[in-house]
């Protein structure tokens, strides 16, 4: 072999290793976990919700803002959270007034109320209506909340009053203006003059290309139900599948391109928020040494095989509930070959040392995972088939 052809070949593999070893990351600091890329998409930077649980929305329109890139709109969109709060405060009070009270009122939502402000009222960017009078303070939101549960609750429980919804209405609305700052109606940015909806429109964002999914045995697979969790206080239906085809589309939408906005229960003794790592170990947690729990962010363990029923039962008994919403935007494998998926949250990049970003195992993922929001391009056309999506 000529010399020249040995030092090509030298420097090939040379760089191969910087690249492999530059896609490797781990966890944490002295972690012996070894992640090793097998799908990794674009996102936008890591933002903080800060005392508020409003994770719903940052996860949605960090999926809306990978989406945008996946449709080549650029790189740049920094969409405000708090428009998407703001709208559906308002919403979320004419429901419970109309409900008696006697549904969920709070911080809380989920996907659909995302797409349901992106339909009918459209998207605002971030430089134009930040949800906060002192851009320096953090998000919070519990003087509001106290606020608008002081008229929300005397209203919705006196039967013998006639409701001037139209007055209801504008209180909840200078309730909502004081705190978070009164919405335009319409703005210039980039040079161009828009309202909420044609700035919607010009990103080319359309709300009925996004589906709802899950995997629950209570109701009949292939079938859409009314999710039975408290945030999902307008009764947004979701597609039903089994576990394994829910899987099934998760790991192609990953490859394919798609991202996927991931709601799910952070409750789990194996999610842990500071080491950048959700588990499932097949040991049970509580029957570990002190030892072998200090372990868990460290040493990669083997994971427990999730079933339909393993998952069913964790729902049933309220150990899976609705905790917070979060961005799937790649996949990655341990030294073990064990899969995890790469997770972007909303609690800032000094949250951990993933610089905000974390590692949630397949097993994790599919015990605990309430529903996932994702283009309905992204479904198996024989899965989207089944449940009748037309693609």
């Amino acid at each position: 072999m000529k010399i020249k052809n040995i030092l090509l070949l030298a420097f090939t593999i040379f760089t191969g290793l910087q690249s492999a070893h530059a896609q490797e990351k781990t966890n944490k600091k002295d972690s012996e976990y070894k992640f090793s890329m097998l799908k990794n998409l674009d996102a936008t930077s890591i933002q903080n919700q800060n005392q508020t649980s409003t994770c719903w929305s940052f996860s949605s329109l960090s999926f809306f803002e990978s989406e945008l890139i996946r449709l080549g709109k650029g790189k740049d969109f920094n969409l405000s959270e708090m428009f998407v709060v703001r709208k559906i405060y308002s919403r979320k009070a004419d429901n419970f007034v109309r409900m008696h009270g006697k549904t969920n009122f709070g911080e809380g939502g989920g996907f659909p109320d995302a797409i349901l402000v992106l339909k009918n009222d459209g998207m605002m960017p971030e430089d134009l209506y930040s949800g906060k009078k002192d851009l320096k303070a953090p998000h919070n939101h519990k003087l509001l909340e106290t606020t608008l549960k002081n008229i929300l609750i005397p209203a919705s429980l006196d039967e013998t009053q006639k409701i001037d919804f139209g007055f209801l209405h504008n209180t909840i609305n200078a309730a909502c203006d004081d705190f978070l700052g009164k919405v335009p109606e319409k703005f210039e940015y980039n040079g161009k003059s828009y309202t909420p909806k044609t700035y919607a429109e010009a990103m080319g964002l359309n709300a009925d290309d996004y589906v709802f999914l899950t995997s629950f045995s209570h109701h009949p697979f292939y079938s859409s139900f009314v999710l039975e969790i408290p945030d999902n206080w307008n009764w947004q239906q979701v597609y039903n599948l089994p576990l394994n085809e829910l899987s099934e589309v998760m790991n192609s939408a990953i490859n394919s391109g798609y991202t996927i906005a991931w709601g799910a229960d952070v409750s789990e003794a194996g999610f842990m928020r500071k080491d950048g790592l959700a588990i499932v170990p097949e040991t049970p947690i509580a029957l570990m040494t002190d030892e072998e729990k200090k372990n868990l962010s460290i040493k990669p363990v083997t994971q427990l095989n999730i079933t339909q029923e393993i998952r069913q039962k964790a729902f049933d008994n309220y150990e899976t509930q609705d905790d917070h919403g979060m961005h799937i935007i790649g996949q990655y494998k341990d030294q073990n070959g064990t899969l995890y998926y790469y997770v972007k949250n909303s609690w800032g990049k000094e949250s951990n040392q993933c610089d905000g970003y974390f590692f949630a195992s397949e097993s994790y993922v599919l015990y605990k995972t309430t529903s996932i929001m994702l283009h309905k391009k992204a479904i198996p056309a024989a899965i989207a088939k089944k449940l009748g999506i037309i693609q």
